[in-house]
This record gives structure tokens, C-alpha cells and sequence, in this order.
């Protein structure tokens, strides 16, 4: 089975002008366990295809089946349900809850999901990413990679079958962004997820086995590794 089924999916929006494509009649498939990257100049559609590919929003035509399930039918309840059951997100911004400290932010999906061991998993999620001795810390005392390193520990925490990142490098430093993009890669190597992923960075894209280059909405060319 194909992990993601992109068919004919378009998105538009109204604005002062009329209407508005943002994505006009985009198709791929990704298999299982692959990796690719959305590339493309800004305002090209890469963050809204993310966003339509994690059911965020839905789509004005075409469908989106990821895992045979097609996502872009669902409504906004199911999705979030469909979300919790199946996906890690991972985003520029890192998006912890700052209320919390790093390990409550890694339990956190593991307790919505009713997992019994949830503490248990979220510490050894946070010692593998280096952070074993900041687990109390929160996120207003933990640097740009550190926290972007707690957003992995989270998102990789219910095993996800599917891994989504939005600019992950994107506010850290070039060394610090480097360290982090081999983290997410060992990570997703050892649980065997399907990794999509959104960048302007070229090299990072490189490692991807698949690269989805977007063009004024369009997808302007499939390229793959040939490994991939």
C-alpha cells in the first residue's frame, strides 16, 4: 500500500480580486518509509500542501489517502482524531506549550493517546535527543535547538506512521540546524516513518530521496534519488 495518494488536489481562496490558486491540480504518490522534500520559491504552495498532507485544512478538489484513508473526506473532528492516531508534526516554531516543561510536552501525546507509560517513554524519547538532563526545564530556559530537539522527542513519541516538518531548521543557526536535521533523520530511520518535509534549503532537500518541486502551484517536477 502507497503511504500517501496525492490526486488532482487544488486550493483556493478568496482575496480582494476574486479567487485565488494556490495549488492547482497537484498529483504524486510517496511509498512507505520514504523520505521527500516540497521545494519550491516562496508563495509557490509548499506550507499549504504540508498542511493539506497533516489535515489541517481541507481542500477546494482532488483527495488526499494517506495509508488508504482518505483524509481530505474527513471533517475537522475526524481529522483530529486521524492526526493523533497517525501523524508527528514538526514546525519552525517549535510550538511547545510553555506551561509545561520538556517532559510534560513529550508526554502530552502520549496521555491524550492513553498510553499507561507515557512518563516512562517520554524519558527515554528525551535522553536519546541529549536532553536527559534538562527534563524539568521549560521551554523559556531551553535554547533554539534544545527546544527544537524536546518538538522531535514529541513528535516521534506515539510513533507516528507518518512524520510532517515545516521549515524545521528554519529560526536555528546553520550548526545548530545541521545537528538537529541528523537527529530528525536518525530518529525517522529507526522508527521507519514516512517523512515529508518543506524547505528552501537545498542541501538539506539533497538528502531527501524524493524531491516535489512547486512552481507558482503547480508540481513542476518529480525528482528521485536513485536509491530512493
Amino acid at each position: 500500500m502507497s503511504a500517501i495518494i496525492v490526486d488532482g488536489l487544488t486550493q483556493r481562496v478568496r482575496d480582494a480580486d476574486g479567487w485565488l490558486t494556490i495549488l492547482d491540480a497537484v498529483s504524486f504518490t510517496l511509498e512507505a518509509g520514504e523520505s521527500a522534500a516540497i521545494v519550491g520559491a516562496s508563495g509557490s504552495g509548499k506550507s499549504t500542501l504540508l498542511g493539506l498532507l497533516g489535515g489541517l485544512d481541507q481542500p477546494s478538489a482532488g483527495e488526499v489517502t494517506i495509508f488508504g484513508e482518505q483524509i481530505s473526506r474527513l471533517d475537522e473532528e475526524q481529522r483530529a482524531a486521524w492526526r493523533a492516531r497517525k501523524l508527528g508534526f514538526v514546525f519552525q516554531s517549535f510550538q511547545l506549550l510553555p506551561q509545561m516543561n520538556a517532559l510534560e510536552n513529550v508526554m502530552l501525546p502520549l496521555e491524550l493517546a492513553g498510553r499507561r507509560d507515557a512518563q516512562a517513554q517520554a524519558l527515554q524519547l528525551l535522553e536519546r535527543v541529549g536532553l536527559g538532563h534538562r527534563v524539568r526545564h521549560y521551554p523559556r530556559t531551553l535554547s533554539g535547538g534544545e527546544q527544537q530537539r524536546v518538538a522531535l522527542a514529541r513528535a516521534f513519541a506515539p510513533r507516528p506512521a507518518l512524520l510532517l516538518a515545516d521549515e524545521p531548521t528554519g529560526s536555528l543557526d546553520a550548526a545548530t540546524g545541521e545537528r538537529i536535521i541528523d537527529l530528525m533523520f536518525e530518529l525517522n530511520r529507526e522508527a521507519g516513518a514516512t517523512l515529508v518535509l518543506v524547505t528552501h534549503d537545498e542541501s538539506l532537500a539533497a538528502r531527501c530521496g524524493v524531491r516535489l518541486r512547486l512552481h507558482a502551484g503547480k508540481l513542476d517536477s518529480i525528482e528521485r534519488s536513485a536509491a530512493a
